[in-house]
């Protein structure tokens, strides 16, 4: 896992964001190389957790490439090489994002 990874882990952990899960895509025929999935207990906790990553990650030379803010059931950032996805727990049930990710994950190398 990247120290990028950690980080950004670290810092939703530390603002109360649940089931926190990265998936490592390297390699993969996907459009990141990681991707973190966390679970914000309502929609003002997904907003207020985007931007802490933004106000604590910019500083540390992260750029935030785009950010979809439209529903605040699922934020998702762009930082390049790294997808990070802020659902409430309906949304995150009810998309089930791991499930396609895990089967992505299972593909092998495209280069292969």
């Amino acid at each position: 896992m990247k120290q990028r990874t950690k980080t950004i882990l670290n810092l939703l952990d530390e603002k109360k964001a649940q089931d926190l899960e990265s998936f490592n895509l390297s390699g993969k025929d996907y459009i990141v190389d990681e991707v973190i999935i966390a679970t914000s207990m309502a929609g003002k906790h997904s907003h207020s957790l985007l931007d802490m990553l933004k106000t604590q990650l910019k500083p540390l030379g992260e750029i935030f490439y785009n950010t979809d803010e439209e529903n605040e059931d699922w934020l998702i950032a762009d930082l390049g090489d790294i997808m990070i996805h802020i659902f409430t727990e309906n949304h995150r049930k009810k998309f089930n994002l791991e499930e396609f990710l895990e089967e992505i994950n299972k593909q092998k190398h495209s280069s292969e």
